[in-house]
């Protein structure tokens, strides 16, 4: 359904518009954006002169691109927003100026799996005792804890 200006109240409308302003103030806006395949990297010119690069592999919507998929990039009429349009994919300005490349699932599934890759010591030590003790311990599984719920019979 689509609601017109004037079914909108106007306090609310006022309100959204300052709201605009305030983010349009405090944030840069991107004036351009282009797949250098000389770097492997998205660059984006923003409006304060800042050039921002990142490998697609690491933004979400972008990690298993094709080089010809990354190209044309456009900008959002707001200028807070990419778009790839052969992959239905957006990343947002001010997130990616925090840090964020992907949502916050996201990115703790790529930290989770980066962690799980890292070597340490105490994952060496751990490992080494768990081997020689048979391997990683059984999980106990007992009859309360058991997710398996099974029926009894009962007898009229």
């Amino acid at each position: 359904m689509e609601l017109r200006k004037d079914e909108i109240p106007e306090t609310q409308f006022d309100l959204a518009n300052e709201k605009a302003r305030q983010l349009q103030a405090a944030h840069p806006k991107v004036v351009s954006a282009r797949y250098d395949r000389r770097i492997g990297r998205v660059v984006i010119r923003l409006d304060s002169k800042l050039e921002i690069a990142f490998s697609p592999h690491d933004a979400q919507g972008l990690e298993e691109a094709r080089l010809d998929e990354l190209e044309p990039i456009e900008i959002s009429p707001s200028g807070f927003g990419i778009h790839f349009p052969k992959l239905d994919a957006d990343i947002y300005l001010p997130a990616l100026l925090e840090g964020f490349l992907g949502s916050k699932r996201w990115m703790a599934a790529r930290m989770g799996a980066a962690g799980g890759k890292s070597k340490s010591v105490a994952k060496t030590v751990a490992s080494r005792s768990n081997g020689r003790l048979g391997g990683r311990p059984k999980k106990n599984l007992s009859v309360a804890s058991s997710p398996v719920r099974t029926r009894q019979k009962t007898t009229l």
